[in-house]
């Protein structure tokens, strides 16, 4: 048989199963469940965990284990020990989260809020974490929680970029949860040492218990099955601020309302008005070349073509004579543009 007669074979294989498989009415597709019924369970789920674990943690400055965190089910009896949801050594803190319809508690621990900068939702950080996932079990009629380990990186080599963009071309994102969490903490100090190792101090580090639908839902991811909820303790050792796009103004600088959190780009719902948007087109500054809307896109505004560097004052009007936008204010627009 010669190759193309056979490379033939193989593709005119591969289509027929292809489409077999697509329409094959043995294999339907379940409709997402109801976010809210869903939402129930799982809170739920995640409240009693927090009431029937306990948790330890080591205190290790400059450790690779430094907080590091065991979390145990607490025996009937134990008087030593105190829950999650009783104990008062660390905050045990809510962030609601409006999305699908709903205000989600999403529950977090503050084991350290560290001493350095916060991240905006949207810039790159450096992080260790551990995540485990939720589930319940029946055994002998007897219902019980679960946990399971799913992956774990001790020793971070990259940034993650916390809007998810830069994965896009992959077709993966980070889930919302962190996006919700990693902005309420700190970074903190490092040193490199005689053998090139870093040791950090001081660090934000925490525990987050994410809903599915702030998660995964139910589309799952890797070992995560459909609808499970999550359980992250984490490091935040350090941050690199970004510019998305691209107009010389970092996203924390078009954060107007300086609370930390951009509009998540998914979440962005046409004709809805959105923060830290100049000019109200339904595009977020740090998504828009032209925040003011004017034709005229930002990078230019905002330095000295001839210098090429920003003017450091304020209330510098714009080559249309605007001058009531706080952010033309914000970001030093130049005077001398066009």
């Amino acid at each position: 048989m010669n190759k193309f007669k056979f490379y033939f074979i193989v593709l005119m294989a591969s289509v027929s199963l292809f489409s077999c498989t697509k329409d094959d009415p043995a294999a339907p597709v379940e409709p997402p469940r109801d976010y809210n019924v869903q939402y129930n369970t799982e809170i739920e789920l995640i409240e009693t965990y927090l009431k029937t674990n306990y948790i330890k943690v080591i205190d290790n400055p400059g450790g690779v284990d430094d907080q590091d965190v065991t979390i145990k089910k607490l025996e009937i009896g134990d008087v030593v020990n105190k829950s999650i949801w009783d104990q008062k050594k660390y905050q045990l803190l809510v962030r609601p989260v409006k999305v699908h319809n709903i205000e989600y508690k999403l529950y977090y621990l503050v084991l350290r809020a560290g001493i350095g900068v916060y991240p905006t939702n949207t810039d790159n950080i450096l992080t260790s974490y551990k995540g485990e996932y939720l589930s319940s079990e029946t055994i002998l009629g007897i219902s019980s929680l679960k946990t399971t380990f799913f992956e774990e990186v001790k020793f971070p080599q990259t940034m993650k970029d916390l809007s998810g963009l830069d994965l896009l071309p992959q077709g993966f994102d980070l889930i919302k949860g962190w996006k919700e969490i990693f902005p309420q903490f700190r970074t903190g100090t490092s040193t490199v040492n005689g053998n090139g190792t870093v040791s950090h101090f001081d660090f934000g580090a925490g525990v987050m218990f994410i809903p599915s639908g702030l998660a995964y839902y139910n589309t799952g991811s890797g070992g995560i099955p459909a609808y499970a909820p999550l359980v992250f303790s984490f490091k935040l050792y350090e941050i690199q601020r970004l510019d998305h796009d691209s107009d010389g103004i970092i996203d924390i600088d078009e954060d107007l309302d300086n609370d930390r959190y951009l509009p998540y780009f998914r979440e962005l719902v046409k004709g809805t008005a959105i923060t830290d948007d100049t000019d109200k087109d339904g595009n977020p500054d740090y998504l828009d070349s032209d925040d003011d809307g004017d034709n005229y896109t930002t990078k230019l505004e905002i330095r000295n073509p001839l210098t090429g560097s920003p003017y450091l004052f304020e209330n510098i009007p714009s080559c249309d004579g605007n001058t009531s936008s706080p952010t033309r204010i914000k970001k030093y627009l130049d005077k001398n543009c066009h």
